[in-house]
């Protein structure tokens, strides 16, 4: 292996990383994609699962919605575990109403399908919403959910299968990348040297690694998420990706192409909830578990360490109080509940260098990792190889 040439070396096994790896397969390239750890465990396997391209702006949601094309036309090939059963925004009040029909009425004009659900027919497509909450939805039919735990996983062994120009390394963290000659020389803690024309860098929040003074000064922060995961309950009826209406008064696509966004009022019993940065979702997962959260805290990335890996119990309770307001069953009969922990950059979309026209750093997706990685690395390979 040390003395095999590569055209590319990806470092990083999360799902930016892989589908770099994947679209610069799809060109033909030799690729070499190397994993820390003993298999993904960060960002991409701490999270709902769910491909919701409604909820980005400009270039993301395109990028979004070409990863639902990506996502489904691997699933026909191989189980990756897709599932097509949409996304719906549920609100609670006048304000969150309001910005709902302002939404359709901009993806009207994009010809992205979006359907208005009355009180009655909430009711009967998702029984398990109580009534005293939900006034109206917007439903996005062809949004999709996967599931954290495998669809990675599934991903590798799909693409391991499929190309034969593909070398997937776990167990390889990778302590340095640099320019040598015409290509790049990689180095990883067990001792062996890689070499290819490039090497593109997706690590996640592990800045440390690699380029630690750069990252030191990228701006980047690191935000913590908390999440609860039911008891399998195969008789509460919530398929697809549930989001409520404090999700509506946070998501980008709101914000940006609803004009009423900037003048409605925070409801009081909101306040406590937006300072953790709480809004409810739900997620049916494949075995009937729900999947409850999330919350939001931050931190600069020199200091990921006081974010801590506990958990906020005061937190878990607020989301359960407010899930309960949201839900008909039992939300507090848990089996398991974590924290997640994903990079941001509080003014871009993604933290992008190009060190020189070899080396090329790109990270800090942040919470639109699942939904838009597909379609982004698809482009940014394009940009790369060429």
């Amino acid at each position: 292996m040390a003395d095999q040439h590569f055209d590319l070396i990806i470092i990083g096994g999360g799902i930016l990383g892989t589908f770099h790896a994947y679209h610069a397969l799809q060109e033909g390239k030799t690729v070499l994609q190397l994993e820390k750890d003993n298999y993904p465990v960060g960002a991409t396997v701490r999270n709902f699962g769910q491909a919701v391209p409604s909820g980005m702006e400009a270039e993301w949601f395109e990028y979004g919605a070409r990863g639902l094309e990506i996502y489904q036309s691997i699933q026909e090939e191989y189980d990756i575990s897709v599932r097509k059963n949409g996304s719906v925004y549920i609100a609670s009040d006048e304000d969150e109403q309001t910005l709902i029909h302002e939404l359709k009425a901009h993806y009207d004009t994009l010809g992205y399908t979006a359907e208005l659900l009355s009180k009655e027919s909430i009711h009967a497509k998702y029984p398990s919403i109580k009534a005293s909450y939900a006034k109206e939805a917007l439903y996005f039919p062809q949004e999709i959910s996967v599931e954290p735990g495998l669809m990675i996983y599934n991903l590798h062994q799909y693409m391991q299968s499929k190309f034969e120009t593909y070398t997937l390394r776990y167990n390889n963290p990778v302590i340095d990348c640099v320019s040598k000659g015409s290509g790049v020389e990689v180095k990883t803690s067990l001792g062996i040297t890689y070499r290819a024309e490039k090497a593109i860098i997706c690590n996640g929040y592990e800045f440390k690694l690699l380029y630690p003074e750069l990252f030191s000064s990228s701006g980047i922060v690191i935000s913590k998420l908390q999440m609860m995961r039911s008891v399998p309950m195969p008789e509460v009826q919530l398929e697809g990706n549930i989001l409520t209406g404090l999700t509506i008064r946070r998501y980008e696509s709101f914000e940006h192409y609803c004009p009423s966004f900037q003048s409605i009022k925070t409801p009081e019993h909101y306040e406590e909830l937006k300072k953790w940065g709480i809004h409810i979702l739900f997620k049916k997962a494949a075995d009937n578990s729900i999947i409850i959260g999330d919350s939001h805290i931050y931190a600069e990335v020199n200091q990921f360490d006081q974010l801590g890996f506990d958990l906020d119990q005061h937190v878990n309770e607020l989301m359960l109080k407010e899930a309960e307001r949201i839900a008909d069953f039992n939300v507090r009969d848990l089996q398991s509940t974590w924290a997640g922990f994903y990079p941001q950059h509080p003014t871009h979309h993604i933290v992008e260098y190009d060190l020189d026209n070899r080396i090329h750093i790109r990270t800090a997706i942040g919470g639109k990792g699942m939904t838009a990685s597909a379609g982004y690395a698809e482009q940014s390979i394009r940009k790369i190889l060429s």
